[in-house]
């Protein structure tokens, strides 16, 4: 069922880039920990949600240099004077977590999944360069099992745009969306952000044993401290019988193993599926050639996808 288009709420979206939006500087990065409650507090549900009219910008930003050894030792990355793409989504995160704790923001961020992920690094950035991060959120879109919304990262050195990311969440809703009037211009998503039934590329190309602190060790290095990865107690709370790995660490593991053969430019889209219970056995699969190709995470054996991603260079 489709809406008059004087009955359509304004859905957020900003297809320049957030530039139409309210600007909020920061002084320094939200401290993930002191915004979450707020992040959390629950929502007056609206058939027909909006979104916030502004966009947080924090400039001038100095890299922490420690805590990115960390993280590479973490995400199993290499060390060196070039940072991971993830990375950079890991310093825009704690302005996605300011956003959704905000009173304009719609959705509670417990119980928000993380279904889908780009990213595009416009060339290779250096731990010792500064950097200016804006985040917004936009395209609120109609799902079967309620709405999606996509939390926007950019990233830059002076005026020029070296990264930019964008994540998609699926927030669960009692009355799924596609029962209720669609926004303007919204399109429904697949629960995994991809069409169902994808394949698996090519063989095994590493193994990784992933231990049962992981979550841990992952979020004190990346700030992501849900509940769902920390601990089998704290993931039961929530429906899980043991603790999952953050989405996020497995997309990194995945591009730090092919980080040689990752070109200066390319853009990377991750679709995430069946969440990896810790301790876990874990298979990547397939190859880059040319810069370009799939890759997945699955299994042991291959009988299930955790993540799929394709990575094409610029």
């Amino acid at each position: 069922m489709t809406a008059p288009d004087n009955s359509a709420p304004d859905n957020g979206s900003a297809p320049d880039g957030g530039q139409d939006l309210d600007v909020r500087l920061l002084e320094s990065a939200p401290s993930v920990v002191s915004v979450l409650p707020q992040a959390l507090r629950p929502r007056a549900r609206a058939a027909l949600p909006t979104l916030p009219r502004h966009r947080y910008v924090l400039a001038d930003l100095e890299q922490d240099l420690a805590r990115l050894a960390d993280y590479r030792e973490v995400t199993g990355g290499v060390l060196g004077d070039v940072v991971p793409a993830s990375w950079l989504h890991v310093l825009t995160f704690p302005l996605h977590v300011r956003l959704m704790a905000d009173r304009e923001f719609p959705f509670p961020m417990l119980g928000m999944v993380h279904v889908a992920n780009v990213m595009t690094q416009h060339r290779p950035v250096r731990a010792a360069e500064r950097l200016t991060l804006t985040s917004w959120v936009d395209h609120l879109a109609p799902h079967r099992k309620g709405w999606t919304v996509d939390m926007v990262g950019e990233i830059r050195v002076g005026t020029e745009v070296v990264w930019e990311g964008r994540s998609t969440y699926l927030a669960k809703a009692d009355r799924p969306a596609t029962e209720a009037t669609p926004a303007t211009g919204a399109t429904p998503a697949t629960e995994h952000g991809r069409a169902d039934g994808h394949a698996i590329p090519g063989p095994e190309v590493a193994r990784w044993r992933l231990p049962a602190d992981l979550g841990r060790r992952y979020a004190k290095v990346s700030g992501d401290v849900n509940p769902i990865h920390l601990s089998a107690l704290s993931a039961k709370a929530f429906g899980f019988p043991r603790a999952i790995a953050h989405g996020m660490w497995t997309h990194a593991r995945a591009l730090a193993a092919v980080e040689p053969r990752l070109p200066g430019g390319y853009t990377v889209e991750a679709q995430w599926a069946k969440p990896i219970l810790l301790p876990s056995t874990v298979e990547l699969r397939g190859a880059l050639g040319a810069g370009a190709g799939d890759l997945a995470v699955t299994s042991k054996g291959g009988a299930k996808l955790h993540l799929s991603l394709q990575v094409s260079g610029r």
